[in-house]
């Protein structure tokens, strides 16, 4: 089978998205398809920053969410036109879109178009406050959405939140494959712990809490902050080190400084995907503490995904699809979101007892081998692309 991989967003780029378009594309060739990858990364850069992107933020300046809805709709023009390029160039049995713009895009050409779904347009756009709910915009997005998952052939979700939440919205019934991993990248490396952290500049003796995630609201990066300060009164070598990038990143920076914690807190800024089993390994717990924002949930992490994968124990919030994939006490911790009491006590039970936390690890581990592979994935991805040719 030939599949084309599409997407209005950059490629590659730090994030979730292209981690999951990587990650697919290998478990699909392993099973013997040819896989090719489009996004806006391919479009020219002049146009991405003069037409799509300048455009967009004086409009934002006009009026709220304006502009965000004219890149999204630049975006998709983009896309079209790269789309119908690469079928005029190369016969591809299907289209894989990978949000509701490009699906919209992909519809355009002869070839049968599914979509994943990896979120919530309209509501996360809300929640970052890039368009005001109730207004135009957000109804536009909406609608952009549903029209979307109502004419692919086949949507597939990627945790029950949004499968649920298309039913809702569109009564399609979509096909909910959880997000995977590189099982064969993201193993444990922690007996190299050491080496790591000598590459990296951090003390051999520190306690080190990693937090992979992007500096944004939703993903909670405050709360290990305010955490902090309850886990040092026990253990003053406790370190908390966030390897991302976002809004929320000089907020971060004021709150660790007003409760004198700034020197146990790391910024190691954007991290290359390549790298993060590195920071895994030298880490002592990994910390994945999204909470709800404007109605979003966190889907099937793949932050919380790679640290099961890689060896370490992983404390979580208990949200979205955060509750699928963790089972609490036994091969992960699951906190209350935004509980920081709750958050300090679930950081000191795994310092003061590492043999429990490694065999939460060991657990986890196992589950992802057994679960969560990107094999195991691409072979349920070739069942539903079946399943759309089969229409007609």
């Amino acid at each position: 089978m030939k599949i084309l991989l599409a997407t209005a967003y950059d490629y590659p780029h730090l994030g979730g998205l292209s981690v999951h378009l990587t990650t697919l594309k290998a478990g699909l060739e392993s099973r013997g398809h040819s896989v090719d990858i489009v996004s806006f990364s391919d479009v020219p850069k002049w146009k991405r920053d003069g037409v799509v992107r300048g455009p967009a933020f004086v409009l934002n300046k006009v009026k709220k969410g304006s502009g965000y809805v004219w890149t999204l709709k630049r975006r998709k023009d983009e896309l079209e036109a790269l789309i119908k390029e690469k079928v005029a160039s190369s016969t591809y049995d299907i289209v894989n879109a990978q949000d509701a713009y490009t699906a919209l895009a992909a519809l355009e050409s002869d070839v049968p178009v599914v979509s994943t779904v990896h979120g919530y347009l309209t509501f996360e756009g809300i929640s970052k406050g890039t368009v005001v709910e109730g207004s135009p915009e957000a109804d536009e997005l909406m609608e952009a959405e549903r029209k979307s998952y109502m004419a692919t052939r086949e949507v597939i979700t990627v945790d029950t939140r949004i499968k649920e939440y298309i039913e809702k919205e569109t009564g399609v019934i979509g096909n909910m494959i959880k997000n995977f991993i590189d099982v064969e990248s993201f193993k444990p490396e922690i007996e190299r712990r050491n080496e790591f952290r000598a590459k990296y500049g951090f003390d051999q003796e520190d306690q080190i809490f990693f937090v992979p995630r992007r500096l944004t609201k939703k993903n909670g990066v405050i709360y290990p902050i305010l955490s902090l300060p309850a886990v040092l009164e026990k253990f003053p070598r406790a370190r908390v080190v966030f390897a991302g990038t976002g809004e929320m990143l000089e907020t971060m920076k004021e709150k660790a400084s007003a409760l004198g914690v700034a020197d146990r807190v790391t910024m190691v800024g954007a991290v290359d995907h390549a790298d993060m089993i590195e920071y895994y390994a030298l880490s002592n717990v990994a910390l994945v503490p999204s909470i709800y924002s404007a109605g979003v949930e966190e889907a099937t992490s793949i932050s919380a995904l790679e640290a099961m994968g890689s060896g370490v124990p992983l404390i979580a919030c208990a949200v979205g699809g955060l509750k699928e994939i963790i089972e609490d006490g036994t091969d992960g911790l699951l906190v209350e979101e935004q509980n920081v009491e709750a958050l300090s006590d679930a950081m000191i039970r795994l310092l003061e007892d590492p043999a429990f936390g490694q065999q939460l690890a060991d657990t986890a581990r196992a589950k992802i081998v057994a679960e969560y592979s990107h094999f195991a994935a691409a072979e349920k991805y070739e069942s539903i692309y079946n399943k759309a040719l089969a229409q007609k």
